[in-house]
Order: C-alpha cells, then sequence, then structure tokens
C-alpha cells in the first residue's frame, strides 16, 4: 500500500472566527471548536477507516490542534512534531488580512510573506519534511495541525510551489486526504466537513 496522509484541521477559535492570523499565538478551542473535533474524531472512527489503527499520528504542539487531536481520540498515540506548528507570522500577527492591506493594499501572504517571521522558503523547507516522513514508510499518517501548514503540506505532497496553497482553502476541523492517483501524488478529498453539523 501506497502511504497516504490525512490532514486534520483544527478546529474552531476565537481568531478563526474573526480572520486574524494565528501563527504561534497559543489560543483554545471555542465550545464551537470542540464539538467539531469530536465530530472529526467520529468520523475518523467510522468506516472506511475504524480509527486508522496502523497510522503514524502526529500533532502540532500549540494548543488549539493537540486539543483536537485529543478530543478526535488519538491523543494517546499522537507525538508532537515542530515541524507542524503554523505559520510564524511576524509582525502580521493577530491581525486579519484587512487590517494588513490596509498598509499593503496589494498585499498576498503566498506571493510577499510576512515582516519578522518565518519565510516562504523556511515553510516550505518544513512542510517538505513532513512529506517526506510521510511517504518513508508503508504506512498512513494522521496530523493534526493548522490551515496555512497544512495548505502548503496540500501543494507540497502535489509537487507545486508554496504559492499554489492560495488555491487550497481550508475550514476548521475539516479532513483531507492525501494519496496517490496512477503512481503519481494526488488528492483523495480536500477541505471535507461533512462530519460537521
Amino acid at each position: 500500500m501506497a502511504p497516504r496522509i490525512f490532514l486534520a484541521r483544527h478546529g474552531q477559535t476565537e481568531w478563526s472566527v474573526s480572520g486574524r492570523h494565528t501563527g504561534r499565538t497559543d489560543i483554545p478551542l471555542l465550545e464551537e471548536g470542540r464539538q467539531g473535533a469530536k465530530q472529526l474524531g467520529e468520523r475518523l472512527h467510522r468506516a472506511p477507516w475504524r480509527g486508522l489503527p496502523d497510522a503514524e499520528v502526529r500533532t502540532s504542539p500549540l494548543r488549539r490542534a493537540r486539543e483536537t487531536c485529543d478530543l478526535a481520540g488519538f491523543g494517546e498515540r499522537a507525538r508532537e512534531w515542530d515541524a507542524l506548528l503554523e505559520v510564524d507570522y511576524g509582525a502580521y500577527e493577530g491581525l486579519t488580512p484587512a487590517q494588513i492591506k490596509e498598509g499593503r493594499p496589494d498585499w498576498l501572504i503566498w506571493r510577499d510573506g510576512v515582516p519578522d517571521g518565518e519565510t516562504l522558503a523556511e515553510v516550505c523547507a518544513r512542510a517538505d519534511e513532513v512529506v517526506a516522513w510521510a511517504r518513508s514508510a508503508d504506512r498512513d499518517v494522521l496530523v493534526f495541525a493548522h490551515g496555512h501548514i497544512l495548505r502548503v503540506l496540500g501543494a507540497r505532497w502535489l509537487g507545486l510551489p508554496v504559492a499554489f496553497a492560495a488555491r487550497l482553502r481550508l475550514a476548521p476541523a475539516s479532513l483531507s486526504v492525501l494519496g496517490w492517483a496512477y503512481g503519481e501524488p494526488a488528492v483523495e478529498s480536500w477541505n471535507d466537513t461533512g462530519h460537521l453539523d
């Protein structure tokens, strides 16, 4: 079996509701986010996956991802991994895109990056590390992480540049599956929220 990577985005937080860039600020899930995490877990424990018993599980150490992992029922199996941290937004941490565009009207994170934070090349390198790990053995993997790093993982799984992540939207508590088609990396499903109320 060729390995697949299951991507679970953390549940809703106060900042994800307001659209604020939430990089390394360690904020908790809202009650809605906790409920979404439980529903995501229920989905992963039903057919056809039945809890992915042979999968390796990793999570970002940030509270919102770790809590999602725990509430989804994978906490005891998960190892924390800094490669899954959200992008370090530097000076743009806590700001909405609209606030940033007041000073930089043409700004696009996937092209322009952020001042005083992580470069797009650094984010790409972390994503490539996760992709290499996911492909390294004959087993599926499940990761709990954040919107932007997971979007970059999607782009890099496909062998595309980081800028392609701009075209990959991800909702809180969504599930995506990256696999293979005709021997090439492929998207099996993306931004699936069918398990949410």
